[in-house]
């Protein structure tokens, strides 16, 4: 039981550790490079550069704060406590954080000359954060409330609804910052999108393997046993020669596969073994179906 009780603790302690890494990166991308240049990516803090404009005596931290509030309460209101206590952490933590990048780190200007330097960090350290967080079920808060609570209440696209929506907030920046930070805007409203789909599929990318072998015992004891994963297995027969396979199917990690891989040959030489790439894969000691 004590053994259980810590290894629950040591699962939340990791969780929340990453979950703190997300929420920073994301931070420092959004106070140091995102406001700094007022690109406007959508989202909370896309809302908060446009506002700071409008409304100089408020910063855009500030603003931050107060929006993500504002949704956190519009959540709790309409959704209970159901979008989640790690996004209610990351949301006050993201809050806390860029108000307090902006406090010690006050930067009235761009760090470098160079915009579209500034345009990849802005986007590549929240797009990173933002995976993270995805990946454990968590975000930012702020616009994401908003889409669960129109999933709730209506029959609306909310991936579709939130992509017009962070595309408005963009291409607002032509008019309330000028063309070239506009356009730099929406350039990196559809960097962001690109680069969350990929750092998520690189985070949960794993190896399915498909092994026709004529020494399955050995394959499975090695899975089994040095691996610890399992496998499904059947019997198959070649197209051309008739003769009796074993298929072995199983899925591993990165370095397993590769671990698998140079063992089944140093057994099998006329293995025939196919790899492929899955960033979804379900069960136990993968992914837990939402």
């Amino acid at each position: 039981m004590q053994k259980k009780r810590l290894g629950k603790a040591w699962l939340i302690l990791r969780d929340y550790s990453l979950l703190t890494l997300g929420t920073t990166l994301t931070s420092v991308g959004v106070a140091i490079f995102k406001f700094p240049n007022n690109f406007s990516t959508g989202g909370v803090s896309g809302i908060s550069v446009l506002l700071g404009r409008l409304l100089p005596f408020l910063t855009p931290g500030l603003l931050v704060t107060l929006l993500n509030l504002l949704f956190l309460v519009l959540g709790f209101i309409f959704i209970n406590r159901s979008f989640g206590i790690k996004t209610v952490y990351c949301s006050l933590l993201f809050s806390v954080m860029v108000s307090l990048l902006e406090t010690l780190y006050p930067l009235k200007a761009p760090l470098t000359s160079q915009p579209m330097l500034e345009l990849i960090f802005a986007v590549l350290l929240p797009a990173v954060g933002s995976a993270i967080l995805f990946n454990f079920n968590a975000s930012t808060g702020g616009t994401d409330i908003a889409a669960m609570i129109l999933r709730k209440y209506t029959s609306l696209d909310i991936g579709k609804a939130l992509l017009a929506v962070d595309f408005v907030i963009a291409a607002s920046a032509l008019f309330v910052f000028g063309i070239e930070t506009g356009l730099f805007s929406v350039l990196g409203l559809l960097m962001k999108a690109i680069v969350v789909d990929a750092v998520i599929e690189s985070i949960n990318l794993k190896k399915s393997l498909m092994i026709v072998t004529d020494y399955p015992e050995e394959i499975i004891a090695y899975i089994n046993n040095r691996l610890h994963r399992g496998a499904t297995l059947w019997e198959a027969s070649g197209s051309f020669t008739g003769q009796k396979k074993t298929v072995v199917l199983t899925a591993l990690n990165r370095v397993q596969a590769r671990d698998l891989r140079n063992f089944v040959y140093t057994i099998d030489r006329s293995a025939f073994i196919f790899i492929s790439n899955s960033s979804e894969i379900f069960g136990k000691g993968f992914q837990r179906a939402l």
